[in-house]
């Protein structure tokens, strides 16, 4: 299995266990230490009922990147470190509340091998 698919599930598994529900498609490319990762399909169906307001789309935005930011800055994910070969030392995250979609950049000490 390519690393790339593994650090996906990596992903997955954190999202499902944080929000009930993970991403429909993950997307990520390991350019030199960062792995870039595309999450599409993301949010539960109560925060897109909660996103038909300009305030509740504000809320399911902050509290997203909030949250993820919080889990990372706690405790990396069992064998992140270990598939990166490196420690992950920055995790910048956003989310498209309108198309569904969001991005999260993960930068690690070292140059991440292929």
């Amino acid at each position: 299995m390519k690393k790339e698919t593994h650090f996906n599930d990596l992903i997955r598994k954190v999202r499902k266990d944080l929000f009930g529900k993970g991403p429909e498609r993950i997307q990520t490319e390991f350019v030199g230490n960062k792995a870039i990762t595309m999450l599409y399909g993301n949010l539960t169906p109560t925060e897109k009922f909660i996103c038909r307001t300009p305030e509740g789309k504000e809320m399911v935005h902050t509290a997203r990147t909030r949250m993820i930011q919080e889990v990372y800055s706690n405790q990396v994910p069992d064998g992140m470190e270990a598939l990166a070969g490196s420690k992950l030392v920055y995790l910048f995250s956003d989310i498209d509340i309108d198309h569904d979609v969001a991005v999260s950049v993960f930068v690690f000490e070292d140059v991440i091998p292929h």
